[in-house]
């Protein structure tokens, strides 16, 4: 029992400490390296006192640390240089509460919002370096997704309707959150990068926001622009792809965990081979600079809605033709879904594969051939919108992907298929 309480004593000392070297570091008068252990102190006894007495302990320490704030500020509000910020005030409180809470509370947590806090103070000049670069849309964007994932999805009901019972609008929503959630993910990461993002990069940033979009933005700069290097369009559009599988594994990694194991290693064989691939070509691609065209914001309701509805009319399809159609109409509905969104069927898939309405062995495949529909739609975008020579080496490139996918599909052995599942299942 002293062990423990010295632990706890320990930690908040050292939680403390931290906080008050980061205040110190930043000159804060009112409360440093030493006053920020104090308090942190100051909580926990106060909450082992709260353990034998009762709560009024705990409020009558924190009306105290309160009115000393209210002191010291007012003895500093006489200097000419008095600082009016409420940080290192709101900081003292919190880690009194953080102090308590190691005793009254899980530790864990205490420690994660203790550690948490000092690094937020620590960040103070980078927050608001990124607060600064944010513009209007930037803004409009966080608020978009902000009412798309915590406004609209806690009031949608949790039940399936319809015909088959296969659409539950939160299920649907919240893969909708997902998907924005990525997208924005990378739109803010071009927003920090801009179009700095070289080749690589845009290629990255282009797959986490949109490949087809930017298969689209990147071909269109190929055709009647001598200026526009063929092969570097041709391997950003390849990268973005390349970038879309792992986001398929990604998705199948959130929403269906447990068949990650069955579903993975066919998809990464896959994602494995386009790897070496660009890296071949980029290694001979030459040193030319490029530059990200302007992307839209992924969080409109408007972008949620449509695939939302794209997402629903893909659950209600896979039901009718496994269903009426048996095994085989589920890759007609895997083959029309790639050509226009990978993610809704990959999304769909898992679900149905996580409540076993589907084989696992089924589900993957069906991943696969949408993944593999999505690059021959991509592949026409490119033809139909860029030059000659950008679609030759997408096709090429494409082209080679879709062999080995072939492949994969006919000759990949279930008893490895069950071996790797067994292995990763009982890894988690």
């Amino acid at each position: 029992m002293e062990l423990e309480l010295f632990q706890t004593l320990g930690i908040s000392l050292g939680l403390g400490l931290l906080v008050g070297l980061q205040r110190q570091h930043d000159q804060s008068e009112l409360a440093g390296i030493r006053t920020f252990p104090l308090i942190t102190l100051f909580g926990t006894v106060s909450g082992l006192l709260a353990q034998a007495f009762g709560g009024w302990i705990l409020a009558i320490g924190l009306l105290s640390l309160a009115a000393l704030a209210v002191a010291a500020n007012f003895i500093r509000s006489r200097s000419p240089h008095y600082d009016a910020g409420l940080t290192t005030e709101t900081a003292a409180l919190l880690m009194y509460a953080v102090g308590a809470y190691l005793v009254l509370g899980n530790s864990t947590v205490a420690v994660a919002v203790g550690a948490t806090a000092a690094v937020l103070l620590h960040l103070k000049a980078a927050l608001h370096n990124l607060v600064a670069k944010i513009g209007a849309a930037d803004l409009r964007a966080i608020m978009q997704f902000v009412v798309i994932s915590l406004v609209i999805l806690p009031i949608l009901p949790d039940k399936a309707y319809g015909p088959y019972q296969v659409l539950n609008p939160h299920n649907i929503w919240l893969m909708v959150v997902l998907i924005v959630g990525i997208g924005l993910l990378g739109y803010f990461a071009y927003k920090v990068f801009g179009q700095r993002a070289g080749t690589l990069l845009g290629g990255i940033l282009g797959g986490l926001i949109s490949s087809t979009a930017t298969a689209v933005s990147y071909a269109r700069r190929t055709k009647g622009h001598q200026n526009t290097s063929t092969m570097l369009a041709a391997l950003v559009i390849y990268i973005a792809s390349t970038v879309s599988f792992f986001r398929i594994i990604a998705e199948v990694a959130v929403v269906a965990p447990k068949t990650l194991g069955t579903v993975a290693p066919p998809l990464a064989a896959v994602l494995l081979l386009m790897l070496l691939l660009g890296g071949a070509v980029y290694f001979f691609k030459g040193s030319d600079a490029d530059k990200m065209p302007e992307q839209g914001n992924p969080a409109q309701l408007k972008t949620a809605l449509v695939f939302g509805a794209v997402y629903a009319a893909v659950v209600l399809a896979t039901a009718f033709a496994q269903d009426k159609l048996g095994r085989d109409g589920l890759y007609i509905v895997a083959v029309i879904s790639g050509l226009t969104d990978v993610d809704a069927i990959t999304l769909s898939a898992s679900r149905l594969m996580h409540t076993g309405n589907i084989e696992m062995r089924s589900g993957w495949r069906l991943i696969l051939v949408a993944a593999m529909a999505n690059l021959v739609f991509k592949a026409g975008l490119v033809g139909m919108l860029g030059s000659r020579a950008v679609f030759a080496r997408v096709a090429l490139l494409f082209a080679l992907v879709l062999a080995a996918g072939l492949l994969i599909l006919w000759l990949w052995p279930e008893s490895l298929q069950l071996q790797l599942g067994m292995a990763l299942g009982d890894e988690h």
